[in-house]
């Protein structure tokens, strides 16, 4: 008997057949490398749509090579991840922008692969990323092996493009000689190149080619990553895998009462006894309960592999006490947001506030949906309605504007306080100028004077803008702020903002 290789584990999961690459596939990749070296090399806005169309059209040749067909989940999958590439043509914010685009390849892989089992899910979302090797081999295999019957196509297409692209340079060049409009129209329509750019562009090149390639490889013959043999853990005696839970669940019932008191108005009490104010009491006890919550989980699935299973009773009490734990847990979910949104309404949003608001709150939805599974004959929708649920969790918080709710919030407690924390939003993005244009003469200088400058100093074509960042500079072309060095002075200052209250 042959000795088990490290890579043994993959070979269930080996796909039945694969379809070789075709010319049109390997053209398409290319034309999305050229698409990705253009357009991307400017920043990111609607131009990785028409990027990810290109490549979704080059998987597209190759599914339909291999036979197969669209299903319910490939399309929820693909709408999804549109939705979340579509988040940079409308949002300027860096951390919303980089998440969505990453969860829309992951879902782009999970879409091509299928999978509904938990290892099917799981390593189908990151499956791109050592797909991209065997892509490149798939490629140069589907060229080795094929005289280039379609030649004659191939050539004369390419001949056609050089040709255009030859006229449409020398007559744009005429044309914008001849013409301001024309001129300012053609230089939006098409990159400035620069030697200094090339190596950078390459690069993008490389990537959009290998990406292009590596998902059409994935759609003409994935891994089934559903057969991955995952042996399930040793089932330990009902005593021993039962008391650390009952204990568990006494101490988070203990919580729970505490809390119930707490709401009931006993929070006053508790604020004297511990000598904090309401909004450090909030603040402390906010992320030792999120840590609760994701260990929680953690808990929950490790308990679960090594639960007694042989019996219906081991079944029932397993089932019973990791659903108590989990109800138990809600209480835990509902203080750490009651306690954010206290803080938040003291002190104002922040983007880290934010984000941990919202993933405490998906957390809260993992959790009902293992209580919904234990109370159910059938668990398999699990997986993929886990992995949904965190998905349509970003593509939300991706596309309702983070920065843009961040400032608005701040701007609404501005107005019924007049307190604001300007260091809260000095550093948001574009899409915040909108509400941050409603503050008063000083504040409203303070807080937009470096999204005016990271605008006026960093224009970029329309391709690579957002909408969000076209109506900032509509908006602070209309009312630009103040020279943020007048008098001698920081644009903060005359705020209550000095230069070590900005940079601490």
């Amino acid at each position: 008997m042959p000795a088990p290789t490290s890579t043994s584990w993959l070979r269930p999961s080996d796909p039945e057949r694969k379809a070789p690459a075709t010319p049109r596939t390997l053209l398409l990749a290319l034309f999305a490398g050229l698409l990705t070296a253009w357009l991307l090399f400017d920043g990111l806005g609607v131009n990785l749509l028409i990027c990810a169309g290109v490549t979704a059209v080059a998987a597209g040749l190759a599914a339909r090579s291999a036979g197969r067909r669209i299903r319910p989940w490939t399309a929820v999958w693909s709408l999804l991840a549109v939705a979340l590439l579509a988040v940079p043509a409308l949002w300027e914010a860096g951390w919303p922008v980089t998440l969505s685009v990453v969860c829309a390849l992951g879902l782009a892989s999970l879409a091509l692969h299928g999978g509904s089992r938990w290892a099917g899910v799981l390593l189908a979302l990151p499956a791109i990323v050592w797909q991209l090797p065997p892509g490149v081999l798939w490629a140069v295999d589907g060229l080795r092996s094929r005289s280039l019957p379609g030649r004659g196509r191939i050539v004369p297409v390419l001949k056609a493009l050089a040709v255009a692209a030859v006229l449409l340079t020398v007559f744009g060049l005429l044309f914008a000689g001849a013409d301001a409009a024309m001129a300012d129209l053609l230089s939006g329509l098409s990159p400035s190149l620069d030697l200094d750019e090339l190596p950078l562009r390459s690069v993008l090149f490389a990537l959009g080619v290998l990406t292009a390639v590596g998902f059409a490889h994935i759609a003409a013959g994935p891994r089934r990553w559903d057969r991955t043999v995952v042996r399930p853990g040793r089932a330990r005696r009902r005593l021993e895998w039962a008391l650390p839970l009952v204990a568990l669940n006494l101490m988070f019932g203990t919580f729970a009462v505490i809390q119930g008191l707490v709401v009931l108005g006993g929070a006053d009490a508790v604020l004297r006894t511990t000598g904090m104010s309401r909004s450090e009491y909030a603040r402390q006890g906010f992320w030792q309960l999120s840590v609760i919550t994701a260990l929680t989980l953690v808990v929950v699935a490790v308990a679960k592999r090594w639960a007694p299973r042989s019996t219906p009773a081991d079944r029932r009490v397993a089932r019973i006490l990791l659903g108590a734990l989990c109800l138990l847990a809600l209480v835990v979910v509902a203080s750490a947001l009651g306690r954010m949104w206290f803080y938040v309404d003291a002190s104002g949003l922040t983007r880290l506030r934010l984000w941990v608001l919202v993933v405490e709150g998906w957390l809260g939805v993992v959790l009902l949906l293992l209580i919904t599974a234990g109370l159910t004959r059938s668990a398999g929708w699990l997986p993929r309605v886990v992995v949904l649920s965190g998905m349509l969790t970003v593509a939300v918080y991706g596309l309702m504007g983070p920065d843009a709710i961040i400032a608005e919030q701040n701007v609404a407690r501005f107005e019924r306080t007049a307190q604001i924390d300007l260091r809260n939003v000095r550093d948001l993005s574009p899409d915040a100028v909108p509400a941050l244009d409603q503050l008063p003469g000083v504040e409203r200088t303070c807080a937009l004077q470096l999204i005016h400058d990271g605008l006026e100093h960093h224009p970029r074509p329309w391709y690579a803008t957002s909408a969000s960042a076209a109506r900032a500079r509509e908006i602070l072309a209309q009312r630009p702020p103040a020279d943020h060095w007048a008098n001698g002075r920081t644009s903060c200052e005359p705020a209550g903002l000095t230069y070590e209250h900005l940079w601490p």
